[in-house]
C-alpha cells in the first residue's frame, strides 16, 4: 500500500504530470527495494531509526540518527526523530499499542528522498519525508503532524487494513489525520475545543496564501491560491465526490469523516487522544471494520465503541450526512423478499428478558446481513450481569451473542429495535 500525503492534484498542479507518474513508479520500484532492506533489520535493535537518503530515491539510506542518539544537527534529522518518538509514545501511552504492528516493530524512516521532493509517503515498510521544492513546500518533517500521519497509515495497515480506494480509502487518510491531529494537540497540551484541526499546517511557503494542507474542522477551506489552487475538499455527503481519480477521491472526501471526528472529539470532551481518539481507535481494532469498509460501517462501529458517549458520536456522524450502520455496508446482503428477524435480550442484573420480531425493511436490510448475523463466540461464557442477545432471522439458527462481543452492526440493530 502506498500511501502519499499529498494528493495527485496538486503535485500534478505543483510538479506536472510527467513528475507525478514518476512518483508512482518510483514508489512502487524503492518499496520493493525497501521490504528487502527491513528484512535485514536485527530483532532487538532500536526502536527507529532515520536514515539519510542523501537526496537520491535510494531507501532506505545511510543511517542518521537512531533512538538513543543525540541530536545530529541536521533539521530535517532531528525532526523526523522528534516526530517518530512522539508518535510511538502517544500510541503507547495512551492507547497501549507497540509501534505500529503492536509487537515492537522497528520503524524505519528516510529523509531527504529525492531532489526537490513534494511528498511523503508510508510504502508498507518505509516512512519517506522529501524537503519540498522550497517555491511551494517546504521540508516535510516540518509540521511534526505529517510524520504521525503516515506512521499511522502503518497502524491502519496493521490493524483493519483498509483498501485504499473509495469510501474506505477516504477512511484510511481520514484515521490517519486523526491521530496526526490528536498528536499535534497532545504535544501543543490543548484540549479538543481548543485545537485548530489543521492538518500540514506550515507545509507551505510562506508566499502561498493557506493555512495548512486540510482543515479538519472545515474542511475545503485551507488553501486558494493561484499557484495551487482552491483547497477541493467536502465536508459533508450531499458534497461526496465520484471520481476515478486519487484512487476514487481518498484525499477528497476524507474530509466528510474528518469532520465527523472532529465533531465528535469537541462534544466528548477532554483531549482528542484521550477522548475521541481512543473511541476511532478502539473501532478499528475491534474487528467490526473489514477492510473494504464504508463510512456508514465505519460510523457504526465508533458508536458501538463510544459507551457513555455513543449518542454523542452518532450526531457527529449525523451532522456530516452518515448514518450510523447504514447503507453500503460491507457483506453479503439478506436475499430480498418478506423475511422477520427477531431479537431477543436477557439476563442482566435484573434478569429480565425482552424479546422483538419485525419483517425487515430496506432500512434494516442494510444492517442485516449474513456477516452480520454469524457469530464466532456462541460459546463463549457470558459475563456477569451482562446481557445475552439472540438474533433469528426467520427459521435460521438462532444466534447467541454476549453483550461485550456485539459487532458494532449486531449493536446497532439492538439499539434500533429493543426499548
Amino acid at each position: 500500500m502506498h500511501c502519499t500525503f499529498i494528493p495527485p492534484w496538486l503535485a500534478e498542479r505543483v510538479d506536472g504530470a510527467e513528475r507525478a507518474a514518476l512518483d508512482d513508479g518510483l514508489r512502487t520500484r524503492r518499496s520493493v527495494e525497501a521490504r528487502s532492506a527491513q528484512r535485514a533489520v536485527v530483532p532487538g535493535g532500536p526502536a527507529w531509526t532515520v536514515h539519510d537518503a542523501d537526496s537520491t530515491t535510494s531507501l532506505p539510506g545511510t543511517p542518521a540518527r537512531s533512538a538513543g542518539d543525540p541530536e545530529t544537527g541536521d533539521v530535517a534529522v532531528d525532526e523526523a526523530a522528534t516526530g517518530i518518538e512522539a508518535s510511538l509514545a502517544m500510541f503507547a501511552e495512551v492507547l497501549l499499542r507497540d509501534s505500529h504492528d503492536d509487537a515492537g516493530a522497528p520503524v524505519s524512516l528516510t529523509v531527504h528522498y529525492g531532489s526537490r521532493y513534494n511528498n511523503a509517503f508510508w510504502d508498507g515498510t518505509q516512512l519517506v519525508f522529501g524537503d519540498g521544492d522550497g517555491r511551494v513546500f517546504e521540508r516535510f518533517t516540518k509540521p511534526v503532524d505529517v510524520l504521525a500521519h503516515e506512521f499511522s497509515h502503518a497502524v491502519v495497515e496493521y490493524t483493519a487494513g483498509l483498501v485504499y480506494q473509495g469510501q474506505s480509502g477516504a477512511l484510511n487518510e481520514s484515521v490517519c489525520d486523526v491521530f496526526a491531529s490528536c498528536l499535534k494537540q497532545r504535544l501543543l497540551d490543548q484540549d479538543a475545543a481548543a485545537g485548530d484541526w489543521l492538518i500540514g499546517e506550515g507545509i507551505f511557503m510562506p508566499s502561498i496564501t493557506a493555512r495548512a494542507l486540510r482543515d479538519m474542522a472545515a474542511p475545503g477551506t485551507a488553501y486558494d491560491d493561484p499557484e495551487v489552487g482552491a483547497d477541493p475538499q467536502v465536508g459533508h455527503m450531499d458534497d461526496y465526490i465520484e471520481t476515478s481519480d486519487d484512487n476514487g477521491g481518498v484525499h477528497l472526501n476524507s474530509g466528510i469523516p474528518n469532520k465527523a471526528f472532529q465533531l465528535a472529539a469537541v462534544a466528548i470532551g477532554g483531549t482528542a487522544i484521550e477522548g475521541a481518539g481512543r473511541v476511532w481507535y478502539d473501532a478499528l481494532v475491534g474487528g467490526d471494520v473489514p477492510e473494504d469498509a464504508d463510512f456508514a460501517t465505519f460510523a457504526a462501529a465508533t458508536v458501538a465503541a463510544a459507551g457513555q458517549h455513543a449518542d454523542a458520536v452518532r450526531e457527529a456522524w449525523a451532522q456530516v450526512g452518515v448514518e450510523a450502520g447504514v447503507g453500503g455496508a460491507a457483506g453479503t446482503p439478506v436475499p430480498t423478499g418478506a423475511r422477520r428477524l427477531r431479537v431477543e435480550r436477557s439476563g442482566g442484573f435484573v434478569g429480565r428478558t425482552e424479546s422483538v420480531e419485525v419483517d425487515l425493511d430496506d432500512d434494516l436490510r442494510g444492517l442485516v446481513t449474513e456477516a452480520a448475523l454469524s457469530s464466532s463466540v456462541a460459546d463463549e461464557r457470558p459475563m456477569p450481569d451482562m446481557y445475552v442477545y439472540t438474533f433469528t432471522l426467520d427459521d435460521d439458527q438462532p444466534v447467541r451473542v454476549p453483550e461485550h462481543r456485539l459487532t458494532a452492526r449486531q449493536a446497532e440493530l439492538a439499539r434500533r429495535l429493543l426499548p
